[in-house]
């Protein structure tokens, strides 16, 4: 685990994984891959409990992944004005900086695919992009589905004190994931609140891209009409819904296989 300093003061960790050592020159000629995980989650959660660390790694890969503001071991402020997936994609440009690698393969979850198309949509640097958990909210909403997954409500089921009181499944489902995790409750709320909304350059996007969607995920909505919008782009469904897509065992490879 390792630290720098965003743009704006915040402390973000990373994590750096080699590629396997049977695999070492392959890694030489092959980008790096970054990983930007979803909302609640955190790298360690949503990318090596899930295997996909595991599989880039064993095939050749050399891995970074981050934990978002105000998730995992990163700073937490409280200010929803610190949040956003426009402050975050500056933080994922930053460790662009660090890492150094003039080409980068990068892919996103939920929250993080937000990140990923923002960031891709301006940093030339990424060659290759897999966004997972979204769809066509990212069209029709500008960001995660706000439709299907209320900002303020989500936030009000975070800061719920009693959890048996949240009648919103959806929400109730990542107040329960963050009370696993033992997430910053009010730091979660501040991003929930300060969910991109905007509207997203996605004709800007030049690298070839992968929306992977989970095909009993409401978030993730009729993928085709974010891919269209993207132009360079195809979808690849595979079995879950918006928590249990990432550990079904399809997962892992399609991002593997669209990367090699």
């Amino acid at each position: 685990m390792q630290r720098f300093t965003s743009f704006d003061g915040v402390s973000i960790v990373y994590y750096a994984w080699p590629a396997d050592g049977q695999q070492a020159d392959q890694a030489a000629a092959l980008p790096p891959v970054v990983l930007h995980h979803g909302f609640v989650a955190n790298g360690q959660v949503n990318w090596v409990i899930q295997g996909v660390v595991q599989a880039l790694t064993g095939a050749g890969r050399a891995v970074f992944a981050l934990d978002a503001r105000g998730h995992g071991a990163s700073d937490k402020p409280h200010d929803p004005a610190r949040y956003g997936e426009r402050a975050m994609s500056r933080d994922l440009s930053g460790l662009f900086d660090v890492i150094g690698s003039a080409e980068l393969h990068l892919v996103g979850y939920s929250m993080g695919s937000i990140v990923s198309l923002l960031t891709a949509a301006s940093d030339r640097r990424i060659s290759k992009l897999v966004v997972g958990g979204v769809g066509a909210g990212v069209v029709e909403a500008g960001g995660v589905d706000t439709r299907t997954l209320n900002r303020e409500g989500l936030a009000r089921a975070l800061l719920a004190e009693d959890p048996a009181s949240i009648t919103d499944k959806r929400a109730a489902g990542f107040r329960a994931f963050a009370d696993m995790l033992q997430g910053d409750r009010e730091a979660l709320a501040a991003q929930a609140r300060s969910a991109h909304i905007s509207g997203i350059p996605l004709q800007e996007i030049t690298a070839p891209t992968l929306v992977l969607a989970g095909q009993d995920d409401p978030i993730a909505g009729r993928p085709q009409v974010l891919a269209d919008a993207i132009g360079n782009a195809k979808v690849q469904m595979v079995p879950g819904d918006h928590f249990t897509a990432v550990t079904d065992p399809a997962f892992a490879p399609a991002i593997v296989a669209f990367l090699s």
